[in-house]
């Protein structure tokens, strides 16, 4: 079972999985189209996010990079899935973690409740 995580709670997350694992940064990977990254995208450093490595792939490219990740990351890499609203981000999760990965969470409400919630300059689409 994938951890649904609120945009809200994304902050401590980060810095608690980046303590637990010293010389490991933390993955938010955005799952959503091109299109929709141009319209509106993490601000982590305006928001004060932590440290984090943004990863933006498609949702329907993930199964191509998942020998990529798996031969590149161990298995209780920290990855956090974001999408628009959640949906496809819970796909890719439950896929991540059916390959091994441990430590994968979702988060909950995709970028649009991240701009309701943590960074208002965020668009809304």
């Amino acid at each position: 079972m994938v951890v649904q995580l609120s945009p809200l709670e994304f902050s401590a997350w980060s810095q608690a999985s980046a303590a637990a694992m010293p010389g490991t940064i933390p993955v938010v990977l955005d799952v959503r189209e091109p299109w929709e990254l141009q319209t509106a995208s993490l601000s982590g450093e305006a928001a004060g996010l932590g440290l984090y490595r943004l990863l933006a792939v498609p949702m329907g490219d993930v199964p191509a990079q998942l020998a990529d990740w798996q031969a590149e990351w161990a298995v209780d890499q920290p990855i956090a899935c974001l999408c628009h609203h959640g949906m496809r981000s819970q796909r890719v999760a439950t896929f991540l973690a059916a390959h091994g990965f441990t430590q994968v969470v979702n988060l909950q409400g995709g970028i649009d409740a991240w701009a309701r919630q943590v960074d208002t300059r965020v668009p809304l689409y």
